[in-house]
């Protein structure tokens, strides 16, 4: 039984039976002939449905925004806006898969080659709970104008959302067996992934879940993309916009009550702004609204699980036992729900559970660096490579990007997803990219063309 429990209440709101595996063997049949199928069509084809599809979640905007903040207590605010970025994805990749995929000529001694882009088949998403329709149109919409078919594994927790999915591309008119969702726990997934009919698997999640999915593909010689775990650094420097560069480091912070890979989870500031930019990241803190995440003013809702609060508290409790300032939040609330107060640690150091591991939840922590150098070296002494910031001049910042071990870096800005920008990281966040005209071409078989005679 997949359980969904509201975080804001304690309540259960939805309990739906795991699929059999008869069910998942007819999903992998219906996959596997759409593939086959859908593989032939043009892409102006393509794009008609995606273009449907996105008209489908903006009719529903309310509606699909509801089912995450029951199960996951995402506020309605920021739910309402996750279903506005699906959409806009699909029309993206409706407008621009073609030329994405276009035919590349390349020179050699035949009378012409090329490379060309073919679909592979079927592709397996294994979403986490903290996005749970972005992450899935950050799969299907580039796969699906790719000429492959999808199938979507919500976490179990979501599983409202996983079928309020599946209702926008019936309503979209998909083909039969385009998309489909797969209400299963973990071990019918990974008998899912040995299946021969999946041919590629997209993952995001948890650094342990992300090994035990990629050794899977592996052994089935299967390609795979891991987007996983981060502990993103935000360095502020001393000629930064200091307000904004505060106020960026708050919202980035607290987006999904702070349970975000890409957040900026390790803010490092130099001692020479230290104080003045801690008292302004300290007020836009405590400008957030936390509570009923129905509200419309509500900021921050709570976290989407005991267990998850529990961990973070735990960490929270071990750094300032470590000597980690606490300036805000930091208890355990009592009452009803998974709350966990906006909280802000300063003095923090590199032998600190907050710096050390990946925090999922709504705790800023701010570390000093003296100069550049301990900057970059304090930002890259993770095992997490995922994105990270930079607050200084552009100049600089684009230079000091270069040596950041991390797949994606923002100067002067918040580091997002964005669907004409490739997305991914590296070392213990996970390997391949999503989105953009390299994300579109991880699930395409890149075929070699010669045709003769040589010249």
């Amino acid at each position: 039984m997949l359980v969904a429990v509201n975080p804001a209440t304690g309540e259960v709101v939805r309990e739906v039976p795991e699929e059999s595996a008869k069910k998942v063997e007819a999903k992998l049949g219906a996959a596997r002939a759409a593939f086959l199928r859908w593989r032939t069509t043009e892409f102006s084809e393509r794009s008609e449905l995606m273009r449907r599809v996105a008209t489908a979640l903006l009719a529903e905007v309310d509606s699909l925004a509801a089912h995450m903040t029951d199960e996951m207590g995402k506020t309605r605010r920021e739910a309402r806006s996750e279903i506005e970025k699906c959409a806009r994805t699909c029309e993206h990749f409706a407008e621009h898969a073609a030329a994405y995929l276009a035919e590349e000529p390349l020179a050699s001694d035949a009378t012409r080659s090329y490379v060309q882009y073919l679909p592979l088949g079927t592709v397996l998403g294994i979403l986490p709970w903290n996005s749970p329709f972005w992450l899935a149109f950050r799969v299907c919409a580039p796969a699906l104008m790719a000429g492959n078919t999808c199938l979507i594994k919500h976490d179990p927790h979501v599983p409202g959302c996983a079928q309020a999915l599946a209702d926008v591309f019936r309503r979209a008119e998909a083909p039969e067996g385009l998309v489909q969702i797969l209400l299963i726990g973990n071990e019918k997934t990974h008998q899912v992934i040995r299946d021969p009919r999946v041919s590629a698997v997209s993952f995001t999640g948890s650094t342990a879940a992300g090994r035990s999915v990629a050794a899977r593909a592996a052994a089935e010689i299967k390609p795979a993309v891991l987007e996983l775990g981060g502990s993103d650094p935000c360095l502020v420097f001393s000629d930064a916009d200091l307000h904004e560069a505060a106020r960026i480091a708050c919202l980035s912070r607290i987006i999904a009550t702070g349970q975000s890979c890409i957040a900026a989870k390790r803010i490092l500031v130099e001692s020479s702004v230290h104080d003045e930019f801690v008292s302004l990241l300290q007020m836009e803190l405590e400008k957030l609204v936390q509570g009923d995440p129905t509200r419309e003013e509500t900021d921050v809702g709570p976290m989407a699980r005991q267990d998850l609060r529990a961990n973070l508290d735990r960490q929270i409790q071990e750094s300032i036992a470590l000597g980690a300032q606490c300036l805000l939040g930091g208890k355990l609330p009592e009452g009803p729900g998974s709350f966990y107060p906006i909280t802000l640690l300063t003095e923090v150091t590199p032998e600190m559970p907050v710096f050390r591991e990946e925090t999922f939840g709504p705790v800023a922590v701010v570390t000093r660096f003296e100069n550049e150098a301990e900057a970059i070296q304090l930002a890259n002494q993770s095992d997490y490579g995922l994105g990270g910031s930079v607050w200084s001049s552009a100049e600089r910042g684009e230079a000091i990007a270069r040596q950041l071990e991390t797949g994606q870096v923002s100067v002067n800005g918040i580091v997002k997803t964005d669907a004409r920008l490739p997305s991914g990281g590296i070392k213990q966040s996970g390997y391949g990219k999503e989105l953009g005209p390299q994300g579109i071409r991880e699930f395409v078989n890149t075929q070699q063309i010669w045709v003769g005679p040589s010249r």
